[in-house]
């Protein structure tokens, strides 16, 4: 459409009505897949995607993929062929702003990796828009953390930590090889914040380095040359979790060697070391934000939507925008407030369920149905630590009334998760077939990506 071309009421009538999903996360792509196979099948509407990368990989997973122990290439989806297997239409480009009055979103351009355009910017209309556009790193205005520390947001941003990683690991053993009598250089990593993704990227580095050191860097010792340092502003790590699951996490950290620092502020990032509010300076060869997260700043381009201090859109129990019911938002960002547990958290878990819940919500709509509000039905939190172990809790409707477990059970449950996302894309015997590739391979390669 050229970019400035009026869509009339005449021409929406005439028209089967379009549902834009803007984001191809967890809860985007799921959401797309399940109303193309119901709705879009039945001709009851046009279902697309929009995401400003061609492929998608499970967020929950960047860790792996940061420290080796997943390939990408191995569990990345294309839109496309996901689009063309459930019969949705998956259009590349970043949302730039929305024309409410118009009900038109504006894509940003598609350079090549030169910079070059490859598509031009856009408009594409829609009847329904939905924001599932995930979240960015929250720096908390610290003095060069934007700068100097590293996101874990996409798939992009983890393959850049690995190969510095690698890197810095490469000309540590050179040196050592270099200068064998001569105290090797240790590599500091510091990973800010010890929350679930935080504490799970710090157990995946440790157990990266032991197979590193045997492949390729035979003169490091993974424990005595690569510091791992794990930072906590709150008093405990893991503070959204019972204290019986922090004390069992800081335990197995520490078995691991990894260093835990807690209710430690951190007050200036530089390229080689981190200032703490105390006058600490502690050595950096890299610095890892996993302290918070926020909505995207473009969110803000989107004329009178409300959003909260966090920049995510306010939502009603509906998951549409109180300032307009054409517009929904989910998933991390989203500030989805429900009755007693004040605004839910940016999980995997929250965007699958809501994820499900417009999947019927516009099945319903479409056949002139009435919508039941969104409820939300926590199903736990697990904690991985690799080889080493998980660690999963569920409140029954308090933290005074909690389940906490580890070992094979948590171990399981936390597999489990990853198969459940591909189930909802895939179905049963795809994702079987896949898993089963998945296994044939661990017994084929090393236990992580040694380049």
């Amino acid at each position: 459409m050229a970019k400035n071309q009026r869509i009339s009421a005449t021409d929406r009538a005439a028209r089967i009505p379009s549902i834009v999903i803007v984001g191809g996360g967890a809860g985007g792509l799921h959401l797309a897949t399940r109303l193309a196979d119901t709705v879009g099948r039945r001709g009851l509407a046009d279902i697309v995607l929009v995401d400003r990368y061609p492929t998608h990989f499970w967020k929950p997973l960047l860790h792996e993929a940061a420290s080796g122990h997943r390939d990408p290439a191995s569990h990345t989806i294309e839109y496309a062929a996901q689009a063309r297997l459930y019969g949705f239409r998956f259009v590349q480009g970043e949302l730039q702003r929305v024309d409410r009055t118009r009900r038109v979103v504006t894509l940003g351009a598609v350079l090549d990796g030169d910079g070059a355009p490859v598509l031009p910017e856009r408009e594409l209309p829609y009847d329904e828009l939905v924001l599932a556009v995930g979240s960015v790193t929250n720096f908390f205005n610290v003095p060069g953390a934007a700068e100097h520390a590293l996101p874990l947001e996409n798939l992009g941003q983890a393959e850049d930590f690995r190969r510095k990683f690698l890197a810095a690991c490469m000309k540590a053993d050179h040196q050592a090889q270099a200068n064998p009598t001569l105290p090797v250089q240790r590599i500091f990593i510091n990973v800010i914040g010890a929350g679930a993704t935080g504490v799970e990227l710090a157990a995946a580095l440790r157990q990266a380095v032991a197979p590193l050191t045997k492949y390729r860097f035979r003169s490091l010792i993974a424990e005595r040359d690569v510091c791992i340092r794990l930072i906590e502003g709150a008093p405990r790590i893991l503070p959204a979790l019972h204290e019986r699951v922090s004390d069992q996490a800081l335990a197995q950290l520490r078995r691991m060697n990894i260093e835990v620092s807690t209710g430690v502020r951190i007050s200036e990032v530089t390229h080689d070391a981190i200032m703490t509010a105390t006058g600490d300076r502690l050595s950096a060869d890299m610095t890892i934000w996993a302290a918070g997260v926020a909505g995207p700043a473009m969110l803000k381009q989107i004329g009178d939507i409300a959003l909260n201090r966090s920049n995510q859109v306010i939502v009603t129990d509906t998951l549409q925008t109180p300032d307009d019911p054409h517009i929904y938002a989910f998933g991390d960002c989203a500030a989805c407030r429900l009755e007693g547990r004040g605004i839910l958290p940016p999980r995997a878990q929250v965007a699958h369920q809501q994820a499900l819940y417009l999947g019927r919500a516009f099945a319903r709509r479409l056949s002139g149905k009435d919508v039941s509000a969104f409820k939300f039905h926590d199903a736990g939190t697990v904690v991985s630590f690799g080889q080493a172990g998980a660690v999963y809790q569920i409140d029954f409707g308090s933290r005074a009334r909690s389940l906490i477990v580890d070992g094979l059970v948590a171990i399981g449950l936390y597999k489990f998760l990853y198969r459940k996302h591909l189930f909802g894309l895939h179905g049963t015997k795809r994702t079987l077939l896949q898993s089963l590739g998945d296994w044939l391979q661990s017994h084929n390669r090393p236990t992580v990506k040694l380049h």
